[in-house]
């Protein structure tokens, strides 16, 4: 009896992250700096900065298949290599299919880290704020529930976190993408500064402005500006772009009060009925399939939209026998993604003079046009587009050429042709019916059941992208670019990794899972700020207000916890 107490007590922790992700980064370093011991959990293998980014400074003739995957490594991620993240540049920071498989009704593409640090190594860094264009969508709409926070509840979080993060952009004074604490943006290019004139002469409420990117371009204290290389994903050994590693966690640790347990699956949360909320979590260690349990007051569920919502599924009592604080049956539900993979190019002539310098980590943005005013189209919402110019190699020509000589050779080094694209990225409605079930007639590698997705784009995304492909031709071609072809590639939920919803918040316990807060309704000491916290998901990456989130139920957390009410 006696042993057993002595482990739950070195078990104990005033706090338990689970994930290390954007968000469950954030928590951690509020957490600590705010005084509490914080015990994070992260399913992933140990990564440090610099020192683990083991592909960052190749060239590409160093990887023996030149960044393309392996016949193995198609057999043993099936599902992870159906498209671009996975690749050899950094294949060690994703997850093994086969061992962590999961089940699909319909296709939905599930991107999965297995590093500590999660998907904040490999994003795309894009960082909006949302507007209460996005908040009171919903009510205004009369479609699922209404959010229960508005912009002013998020406003001066979003500036808490812009200036530790770093986030280089311009201001431009728009009601629907309100402006951040910025670093100087990165410049635009040639093409991009004539087709913004263009652009924003012909369509009125048309705005080209330049990514608002987490890449800083001025130095912060342990980290270097950016340095135009543009390969982010392998893992940024100058600590230019945000990620975990390189900001949230180095602060956390500073303080002495985090303990990082990287190699640890999060089964389920445990739930006191005597106590009313939750007391602990069990853990399987990934290594020797061994289960701990970890004792806390307060509880952040990180784990990324569905890692958290497994946690929450597979939390089973009698008092909540449909999963962790699930007494709407919302639970799983309402599952969002943006659509993407459609728009136009075309050709820039009369820039041959002209190159660019480096490789910007970053393109140009169009901020939301449709449905905003007196704008209105026959769906619900609007898209954004992401884009830019840039100018092509000429050397591929050779291929096909018979050639010798100095004359030959200087024309395989002579800039090719500038071009310029624009794809747009929609705002999924949330639907009850887009659903990720537990399926227990599957087990994963740690006899874990797995995940079943039930999710597809309906009739509103579709006639939203007939508007995403034709509008990004009508602007190419109003600013004069030639040989425009539109293009729609298929868009798949999960394949634009901005998964959402699931764990909604919402003023009404019946109808969602968390309060305003970030607070589970039904067990007050378990907190939700990752991607499942969200009720709707605009069109603007999220990642932001994941931060922000954190940031502001981390506040309101550690307050309550002082008070004695949680």
């Amino acid at each position: 009896m006696n042993l057993n107490t002595k482990a739950q007590e070195q078990n104990t922790y005033d706090a338990i992250v689970i994930g290390s992700g954007v968000s469950g980064g954030w928590a951690a370093k509020e957490l600590t700096e705010k005084g509490l011991k914080v015990l994070m959990l992260d399913r992933g293998k140990q990564l440090e900065h610099v020192k683990d980014y083991d592909t960052a400074m190749k060239d590409p003739w160093e990887f023996p298949h030149r960044g393309r995957l392996t016949v193995d490594q198609r057999e043993t991620h099936p599902k992870l290599s159906r498209d671009y993240p996975y690749s050899e540049h950094n294949e060690k920071f994703w997850i093994n299919d086969s061992q962590s498989p999961y089940n699909e009704v319909k296709r939905f593409d599930w991107y999965r880290p297995d590093i500590v640090g999660g998907k904040s190594i490999m994003w795309g860094r894009q960082s909006y704020r949302w507007s209460d264009l996005d908040f009171e969508a919903n009510l205004k709409d009369g479609i699922a529930v209404d959010w229960p926070i508005r912009y002013k509840d998020l406003a001066p979080w979003y500036d808490y976190v812009e200036k530790f993060a770093g986030i280089s952009g311009t201001r431009e004074g728009l009601p629907q993408l309100p402006d951040g604490q910025f670093m100087p943006a990165m410049p635009m290019n040639c093409v991009e500064i004539d087709v913004k004139k263009k652009v924003e002469s012909a369509f009125k409420g048309r705005i080209i402005t330049m990514g608002r990117v987490a890449n800083i371009t001025e130095p912060l204290p342990g980290r270097e500006k950016c340095q135009f290389r543009n390969l982010c994903s392998r893992g940024c050994p100058f600590g230019a772009y945000f990620s975990t590693q390189s900001s949230t966690l180095p602060a956390a640790m500073a303080t002495g009060n985090l303990t990082l347990r990287p190699d640890s699956i999060v089964n389920s949360i445990i739930y006191d009925e005597q106590k009313g909320k939750a007391t602990g979590v069990r853990v399987i260690d990934k290594n020797t399939k061994q289960m701990t349990e970890y004792y806390a007051k307060i509880f952040f569920v990180n784990g990324s939209t569905l890692g958290t919502t497994f946690v929450l599924l597979n939390s089973i009592s009698k008092r909540f026998p449909n999963g962790l604080g699930n007494d709407s049956g919302t639970l799983g539900k309402y599952l969002m993604d943006h659509h993407f993979r459609t728009g136009a190019s075309g050709t820039a002539e009369g820039y041959d003079d002209k190159y660019t310098f480096g490789r910007r980590a970053n393109g140009i943005y169009i901020p939301r046009y449709r449905n905003v005013g007196s704008d209105k189209r026959d769906y619900l919402r609007g898209f954004g587009y992401q884009g830019g110019a840039s100018r092509g190699a000429m050397w591929s020509k050779g291929i096909a050429e018979m050639g010798v000589g100095k004359d030959f050779k200087d024309s395989l080094v002579e800039p090719g042709q500038w071009s310029m694209g624009l794809g747009g990225f929609g705002e999924c409605l949330p639907y009850e019916d887009n659903q990720v079930t537990l399926d227990n007639s599957v087990k994963d590698a740690w006899g874990q059941p797995v995940l079943k997705f039930d999710v597809e784009f309906k009739e509103n995304e579709k006639k939203m992208r007939v508007d995403m492909m034709n509008d990004a031709a009508e602007m190419l071609e109003a600013a004069g670019l030639k040989n425009i072809k539109t293009y729609d590639n298929g868009s798949y939920p999960g394949m634009a990794i901005h998964e959402m919803g699931t764990a909604r918040m919402g003023r009404d316990p019946k109808t969602s899972m968390l309060n305003g807060n970030n607070q589970l309704h039904a067990v007050p000491n378990v907190f939700v700020t990752d991607g499942a916290s969200m009720t709707s998901a605009a069109c603007v990456n999220p990642s932001l207000t994941y931060m922000a989130m954190t940031a502001r139920a981390a506040d309101f957390a550690v307050k309550e916890l002082k008070k004695g009410n949680i």
